[in-house]
């Protein structure tokens, strides 16, 4: 059975939604399910605007066929050549024998290291401001590379003010029957999901993303639809999304707000974060958040360090070294480049506390741009009712800063 939503005119969602992957590129949980987002155009060519994955492949092609009611379809656009929206391209070969394929050279490089077989197609290479009409619509490429492949592209429909903005702008969450960002309660339901999305799969390349805004900005008078890869298609509120990617891809924090990592054995590393969690909102910090980094997915962790303007990381002392969790914590953080926060430290050893140093090291070699409160807690086995002042002193240390900020 088809299931199309009309974005405008003659312009359709054609994707699927997905709710059987339990796990986003293999790594990241998507208890909500994802969306795969294609887009196809009924003018005087029929124009489909990227595929997606294999899973919903039958789903699309249900679609397509609905739409298109006996016509052919003419022009396949690719804006992104993952195979969560690039692998039902063969299939649709297949099926369309005489369709033109549209695409970046680096894509078409791509496609043939997939082992797809476009050869024999009529293949047309796009290099950035190439413009072309296609169906009585007049197309812009912008070549957007390491957003978040280097192959990638955005699509500037200037007929209707359709840009399709490949990964840029998509969310975590199926869709299920809605579409437009006006239809779901974003900040509500959808916010979490989309900064996970981002973080995790683009974070690295925020500088990559700002030469894209920058782009964007100016033909944002043109833009009346955001259509992602995933997610809800934006058609209001563009202000709020743009800020924030601003804040996103600098790396400045969303919120002024704590969050509270720890890594704990036995128990008694978790008793005094939550007791620091308690003395931060005394002090009137309420958006203070816990995690416990040994049962918590690093992709959540990741999200919200992204969030927040400070982070406390409470570790105990693993054969002299941090606590692999942790470790492996930290490391997740380099390598998305998380920078420009705040941090304190906490750490527990039973006869040698080591994590401490070694996690302020990190920071300080690894990571850009982070600061250290010289506040720190510091516990043997334990955390001792006569150590409560060390806990007063770095809340009312972060607190301070907090202000200042």
């Amino acid at each position: 059975m088809y299931c199309v939503r009309k974005v405008t005119e003659d312009l359709y969602w054609v994707g699927a939604n997905d709710h059987r992957l339990a796990l986003f590129e293999n790594i990241h949980p998507i208890p909500r399910g994802v969306s795969y987002n294609s887009y196809l155009l009924l003018g005087e060519e029929t124009v489909l605007f990227d595929t997606i994955d294999w899973s919903g492949c039958r789903q699309l092609l249900e679609n397509i066929q609905h739409l298109l009611q006996g016509r052919p379809l003419d022009v396949l656009v690719i804006n992104h050549m993952e195979p969560d929206h690039g692998a039902s391209l063969e299939e649709l070969l297949l099926r369309y024998p005489k369709v033109k394929v549209i695409s970046t050279p680096k894509a078409f490089m791509l496609m043939r290291q997939f082992g797809y077989h476009v050869d024999g197609h009529e293949l047309i290479e796009v290099h950035d401001g190439d413009t072309l009409t296609c169906g009585g619509h007049n197309l812009v490429f912008v070549s957007a590379p390491m957003v978040h492949w280097p192959e990638a592209m955005v699509t500037l429909d200037t007929t209707n003010g359709a840009l399709f903005s490949a990964d840029a702008f998509g969310s975590f969450i199926a869709l299920d029957g809605k579409l437009f960002n006006d239809e779901v309660d974003f900040e509500g339901d959808w916010i979490d999901e989309a900064r996970r999305y981002y973080t995790n799969i683009v974070g690295k390349y925020g500088p990559h993303v700002q030469v894209l805004l920058k782009k964007a900005a100016g033909v944002l008078d043109q833009i009346r639809f955001i259509c992602p890869l995933h997610g809800p298609v934006w058609r209001s509120n563009f202000a709020y999304l743009l800020d924030k990617y601003q804040h996103w891809s600098t790396y400045q924090p969303e919120e002024q707000a704590v969050m509270i990592v720890y890594a704990s054995m036995y128990g008694n590393t978790e008793s005094a974060a939550q007791a620091l969690a308690a003395k931060l909102v005394e002090q009137g910090i309420t958006n203070t958040v816990l995690y416990d980094v040994s049962n918590t997915h690093v992709s959540y962790l990741i999200s919200e360090a992204f969030r927040v303007s400070h982070i406390v990381f409470a570790s105990v002392t693993y054969n002299l070294g941090i606590y692999p969790v942790m470790h492996n914590f930290l490391m997740d953080l380099q390598a998305l480049n998380l920078q420009n926060r705040t941090c304190a430290v906490m750490e527990n050893g039973s006869w040698a506390p080591k994590a401490g140093d070694l996690i302020e090291q990190y920071l300080d070699q690894q990571l850009k741009l982070m600061t250290v409160l010289n506040a720190r807690v510091s516990m043997a086995s334990s955390l001792r009712p006569e150590q409560e002042g060390e806990l007063d002193i770095l809340a009312g240390a972060i607190a301070a800063d907090m202000a200042e900020g």
